[in-house]
């Protein structure tokens, strides 16, 4: 059985049972019928009309997909509005450029014609995670079916609710039955699915040691995949930074999620001249936070997705202390709650020690003192993560050497690291390979095949 616990309450919302080998092999002959149909049958451009259909399904329910995410985990109800807004806006986005960017493109040789047309692969399979349960998957799954595949979805096991949710949308936008379907399996499960000759690639966001696992299988296999990992994004700011901005996008990228979010700014690396006046500011900011029920709009932060994961990001704060790092403030659970965590600030953070060199995945900032430009941009790249990172500084020709000598899939400069469907999202290093959104996020499940006429 999958349960659904409302991490802020503790109640079981609901138990869902998990899907026997007849019902998977069911889905995945639902699937491959689905992908012998779509891409022959269906025109391009008549497969955005289902993605236009489900931006408007998703404002239409805006505020009960809102209140399901922020039940089954945690998230403040604002902050889950936002994440229906942005799947509704992605969609925008692919049912509008989507067709264009499926176009063949045209290479000139001494043949008479010849191009590059992307072409499905097949079914995929989305691995993805609880932190933001109908964005990541949205993100993922609709660009994989207007490229022409069929998709299905192994959901985190603590967002049942949410997954079954997806696959109702899906439905009543208009999609094929079988184009999208959720699996409500355990991850034990997962490599045998990823084995099934019919599974052509695997997109999978969540930890290192899940994406180690998952891409191991499909190098075995020999099929394509997408990983989106962990990070701990390094958030630089220079002596001619603008200050307030700085501190209030620092603020804003790290305690968002309650801090579970992959490309939060979890390690502020500041000038030697502002790093006293940043650290008291950001404290007198964190400290006056409020932790509480994540439907109260007077709430800061709200409590983490899990009770283990509360007990797992303490022990890394208790390392990183007892490794040499101050904490100012926080660094223990808030009293009277099932998983919610207190905002803490670590300063004197150096490689070496759990906050600098781990990913901490809740409401934990750390910063760390540089002394001049070359000194931040080493120790920004003292990590194996390589998701995103984001540059404070005035001078344009500054911003743009470290923002190509951050090793790093994405740089913000002066501005707050986020996704855009627009634009090309993943990591180097342990933070993952591919790209997911943009043009080449549409096209990483094609195959790129050229065709030449003689």
């Amino acid at each position: 059985m999958q349960h659904a616990i409302n991490p802020w309450t503790g109640e079981t919302l609901g138990s869902y049972a998990q899907l026997s080998d007849n019902q998977i092999n069911d889905a995945l002959d639902k699937a491959r019928l689905a992908f012998r149909h779509w891409p022959v049958n269906v025109p391009i451009f008549a497969r955005t009309e289902p993605i236009a259909a489900l931006a408007g399904l998703l404002r239409a329910q805006r505020e009960a997909l809102a209140l399901l995410i922020t039940q089954e985990m945690g998230k403040l109800y604002r902050e889950s509005l936002a994440e229906i807004d942005k799947c509704a806006f992605l969609c925008d986005v692919y049912a509008g450029q989507g067709a264009a960017w499926l176009e063949p493109e045209h290479i000139p040789t001494e043949a008479k014609k010849s191009f590059v047309q992307p072409v499905p692969l097949g079914v995929i399979l989305l691995v993805m995670p609880w932190n933001y349960p109908f964005w990541q998957v949205v993100r993922a799954a609709v660009p994989a079916i207007l490229a022409g595949n069929a998709v299905l979805l192994k959901h985190a096991s603590n967002v049942p609710r949410c997954a079954l949710a997806l696959e109702k949308l899906f439905l009543e936008a208009g999609f094929a039955r079988g184009l999208f379907q959720t699996l409500l399996i355990p991850s034990n499960r997962i490599e045998s699915l990823i084995r099934h000759p019919l599974i052509r690639g695997v997109s999978l966001t969540g930890s290192e040691a899940a994406g180690r696992a998952v891409a191991g299988i499909c190098g075995q296999e020999l099929k394509k995949v997408v990983l989106e990992l962990g990070g701990s994004d390094a958030f630089i700011v220079l002596e001619d930074a603008n200050l307030n901005k700085a501190l209030d996008t620092a603020i804003k990228s790290r305690f968002v999620n309650a801090g579970q979010s992959c490309i939060a700014a979890k390690r502020l690396i500041i000038d030697r001249y502002h790093y006293d006046d940043f650290i008291h500011a950001l404290h007198t900011r964190i400290s006056q936070f409020k932790v509480g029920n994540p439907m109260d709009e007077a709430t800061d932060i709200a409590p983490l997705a899990r009770p283990d994961l509360r007990v797992e990001l303490h022990q890394q704060v208790v390392n990183s202390v007892a490794q040499g790092a101050k904490m100012l403030c926080g660094g223990e659970a808030a009293q009277g709650t099932l998983s919610a965590y207190l905002p803490t600030l670590l300063t004197d953070a150096q490689p070496g020690m759990a906050a600098f060199d781990e990913e901490t995945f809740g409401p934990v900032v750390t910063v760390t003192k540089s002394s001049d430009i070359p000194h931040a941009l080493s120790l920004a790249n003292a990590s194996r993560f390589g998701l995103g990172s984001t540059v404070f500084t005035a001078d344009g020709t500054t911003a743009q050497t470290l923002a190509e000598s951050l090793h790093s899939g994405c740089t913000f400069v002066n501005d707050l690291m986020h996704s855009d469907p627009r634009l090309p999202f993943g990591g180097v290093g342990d933070s993952g390979m591919g790209r997911e959104m943009g043009r080449l996020g549409l096209l990483e499940f094609t195959n790129l095949k050229t065709i030449c006429y003689g």
